[in-house]
């Protein structure tokens, strides 16, 4: 059995316009002590973090509880928390969150930090050895853009439309170190990777290399983290499934699938522009396809592992729910229309992000 873990990414807003509220800190500091609720690099950013999970129901009861610690938490303090990846009316210049590593970011890529403040979904699959980690993240490089499709979440920047299903991509994309693993053929391999872009200041250090999918600087995982931050609950089992179902079949696939570098860029790019609306690219041939079918191709790719693991009845069922209320950006979308001000879209996201949303 792989285990799983999931880490997510929250913006906390003003419930009256729906700016950022930069209140982390003072959340934060309102909860007993943990690991699982911690700050991040923006005040208006907040993280969870599940523990080591067997089974899915596992993953989605952590999930559900950790946000229901937060979102009370903030409605105690008077804001709202809610899962988009970027905040829906624009970043803050001036919300650093006050910590020697986040200062030493700002010093060492102050263009980027204007911009920072991205949320984000981290899947951690567990796996016995750094070698066959490094050996698996070269065969989660084909899939990578219908697991973002799939979680896209982030259309809204300063309030209004973007044109991005996922506008927390390239975002997050113009870090020097965010691009795809590469095809590593082992660990030693990768750290050396992990080395060059320390040595060449595209990082702080190998905690601060943002490969889209990387080996955990902290735990003996894989950690896939394309994705934005789900709009539910049930999105991110959804995502965490599929992405277990990955690891394991690279895992255990001794030739996996290989794709071009500039067609995975250009698919990623098609999925952070579409979700799953629309015609993606397919990276083993470079054609136009549509987004969903790619999205198919990756489940029955993984679909020996999801039976193996007990998860595939679950997969299907969180499929058809995504595929009848849509991704996380349609629904922002729909919100953003029906809304009456700033306030009200907030209102409204945050009420999305604790609830099991309607087919």
């Amino acid at each position: 059995m792989f285990t799983l873990g999931v880490e997510e990414e929250f913006v906390l807003l003003d419930p009256v316009d729906g700016s950022v509220a930069l209140r982390a800190p003072e959340l934060i500091a309102s909860l007993a002590p943990g690991p699982d609720v911690t700050g991040e690099l923006m005040r208006f950013q907040i993280e969870t973090a599940t523990g080591v999970c067997r089974g899915l129901d596992e993953v989605r009861s952590e999930l559900t509880r950790l946000r229901q610690i937060v979102a009370t938490a903030a409605r105690a303090d008077g804001c709202l928390m809610v899962a988009t990846g970027i905040p829906p009316c624009g970043l803050r210049g001036d919300a650093l969150t006050p910590e020697p590593r986040y200062r030493r970011m700002a010093q060492a890529f102050p263009d980027l930090i204007r911009e920072a403040g991205t949320c984000a979904c981290h899947v951690h699959v567990g796996l016995p050895s750094r070698d066959l980690g490094a050996r698996v993240l070269a065969g989660l490089r084909p899939w990578l853009a219908p697991l973002l499709a799939l979680s896209a979440n982030s259309p809204v920047e300063n309030g209004a439309d973007s044109g991005w299903s996922s506008r927390r991509f390239p975002l997050w994309d113009r870090w020097p170190t965010a691009r795809p693993p590469e095809e590593w053929s082992g660990a030693a391999a990768y750290d050396r990777s992990l080395a060059e872009a320390v040595r060449h200041r595209a990082a702080l250090d190998a905690a601060g290399v943002y490969f889209y999918a990387r080996l955990s600087p902290r735990y003996p995982t894989v950690e896939v983290r394309i994705a934005d931050v789900c709009l539910s609950v049930d999105d991110a089992v959804l995502l965490a499934a599929l992405v277990r179902g990955l690891v394991a079949t690279c895992a255990e696939t001794t030739r996996p699938p290989r794709a071009r570098g500039a067609r995975i860029g250009a698919a990623l790019t098609a999925a952070a522009r579409r979700g799953l609306d629309g015609p993606g690219v397919d990276v083993f041939t470079g054609r136009e396809a549509d987004q969903r079918d790619l999205l198919g191709e990756l489940v029955e790719f993984v679909r020996p592992a999801l039976r193996a693991a007990g998860d595939e009845e679950d997969v299907e069922q969180g499929l058809d729910a995504l595929f009848g209320h849509g991704t996380g950006a349609t629904r922002q979308r729909r919100l953003l229309a029906e809304a009456a001000s700033p306030g009200e879209f907030a209102a409204e996201l945050a009420h999305a992000t604790m609830t099991v949303p309607a087919r």
